[in-house]
């Protein structure tokens, strides 16, 4: 074996997760298994998803692998840097890859990884393996793309390695690594209809403040519609999939592509349902009909926040206006319209929290979620507020969703802003049926109220503070 392909996610230990149960296959690795096996290395890949740490151990303990590469994003730090100490004790050389590591390349090395991947890594996994079996962590400098110790211990780095050019030239995942019926299984028993997902681009070139680029930085390359639509058939073909989820960035990024794709897979007669992600800015009448055409049963639009101030101060270039009327159209053609809600951006005060549920009432989305702002290390958003950032856990048990900012309101009063939110939207919703649910309706008046009170009361408890 010349490299054992692992990851950090294990479904079961997260309560989060537990109380979704809409795994997806490891995407990445799966990338890097493909890859590194049309170039004929030999890979076996451990899907931690439905697994334990201790299984991980009997592997690495069993097999010995000499390399072992993990992937990491900031929710699975604590899990990989112990999966990390397991591959040190068994001798192997451990490689870490993802946008995490890339962030914290210091914080990593010092914690037993050998090497550090910036960016992509195929090419860089290619390169790297040989390298090691002949010449092992000496003459890192020849390798691009990665982080390592020097001999006086330091932290060097070397040239960043060019992105991929033709993403057409790269084999599509190599899901039969993994037990896909597992997941599909999962999916049937907790929400009646199976889905996988799949990517027809990497990165985004837009310049959101408090969005990281870690891994593919701020290029977009996309695949031809031919090669998403041999791939989405595939799909169809070997698994079935009730659904699938198209988990790039933003996939109506380039409008001609989506007409040329929609007529690819009209040509081949597939149409399968799936839900995607969009921008407000990038939605029209053409496009929301292409998609229905498609089989797009429903879209999220990030939009963040209904106040203007917070928005320009994210360099999120999106109008609450428009994706109102955006959210409108898309239920006009029976597409579920979601939203993405971010509370606690630097400056926002209860007028932008107001402006936000404002919005909410005003485009009635079929659903909205929402997230509490944190800086990622790495982002502008992380550069403005470097100096009073809180970490509220110890950097290895944590990640950059458990810092804060300090002059920001508390966690506490976020926490009631977003059971304001939730509760004064959903009793406006009820308010707009006919008859409402009377139970429901009375629970989000209350929470309405009684969050309401909460952002009250912790407002004044910081001001008598202060």
């Amino acid at each position: 074996m010349d490299i054992l392909l692992a990851h950090g996610y294990f479904l079961f230990e997260d309560p989060h997760e537990k109380a979704v149960m809409k795994p997806y296959p490891p995407l990445g690795i799966l990338y890097l298994s493909s890859h590194l096996k049309n170039r004929g290395f030999e890979v076996a890949v451990f899907d931690s998803t439905f697994s334990s740490l201790e299984a991980f151990r009997r592997q690495v303990n069993g097999e010995k692998p000499t390399v072992v590469g993990l992937y990491c994003n900031m929710l699975t730090r604590s899990r990989t840097l112990e999966m990390v100490r397991i591959c040190r004790e068994s001798g192997a050389i451990v490689i870490t890859g993802g946008p995490d590591p890339a962030n914290y390349p210091e914080e990593y090395l010092s914690r037993g990884a050998d090497v550090v991947v910036e960016g992509e890594g195929e090419k860089t996994l290619e390169e790297l393996l040989p390298h090691l079996a002949l010449h092992g962590l000496d003459r890192m400098e020849e390798v691009l793309g990665i982080f390592y110790r020097g001999d006086d211990g330091g932290v060097l780095r070397t040239d960043p390695r060019p992105y991929l050019a033709e993403l057409d030239a790269q084999p599509i995942p190599d899901r039969d690594a993994v037990d896909i019926g597992r997941y599909l299984q999962l999916w049937r028993q907790h929400h009646g209809s199976t889905a996988l997902s799949l990517i027809t681009a990497r990165g985004c070139p837009y310049n959101c403040a408090w969005c990281s680029h870690a891994v593919f930085g701020h290029t977009h390359r996309r695949r031809s519609p031919e090669k998403v639509a041999d791939e989405l058939e595939t799909l169809v073909g070997r698994y079935h999939p009730d659904n699938v989820w198209y988990a790039d960035d933003v996939f109506t990024l380039n409008r001609d592509w989506l007409i040329a794709y929609a007529e690819e897979l009209k040509t081949r007669g597939l149409r399968v349902p799936f839900e995607t992600t969009s921008r407000e800015d990038l939605l029209d009448e053409e496009v929301i009909g292409v998609l229905k055409e498609m089989g797009c049963f429903r879209l999220w639009i990030g939009v963040e926040s209904g106040s203007s101030r917070v928005l320009e101060s994210m360099d999120r270039r999106c109008d609450p206006d428009r994706a109102r009327k955006m959210v409108h159209l898309l239920q006009s053609r029976d597409i579920e319209a979601g939203v993405f809600i971010m509370l606690g951006y630097q400056g926002e005060e209860t007028p932008d929290l107001e402006a936000t549920t404002a919005f909410l009432k005003g485009a009635n989305p079929d659903s909205f979620l929402t997230t509490l702002a944190y800086p990622v290390k790495g982002t502008p958003y992380y550069r403005r507020v470097a100096d009073r950032v809180i970490a509220l856990k110890p950097w290895e048990e944590g990640s950059d969703r458990d810092n804060t900012v300090e002059g920001r309101h508390s966690r506490r009063f976020y926490r009631f802003a977003t059971r304001w939110m939730v509760g004064e939207v959903g009793w406006h919703k009820q308010r707009l049926m006919a008859p409402p649910k009377s139970g429901y309706a009375a629970r989000c008046l209350f929470n309405s109220a009684a969050g309401r009170l909460g952002m009250w009361m912790t407002q004044f408890e910081r001001e008598q503070g202060n």
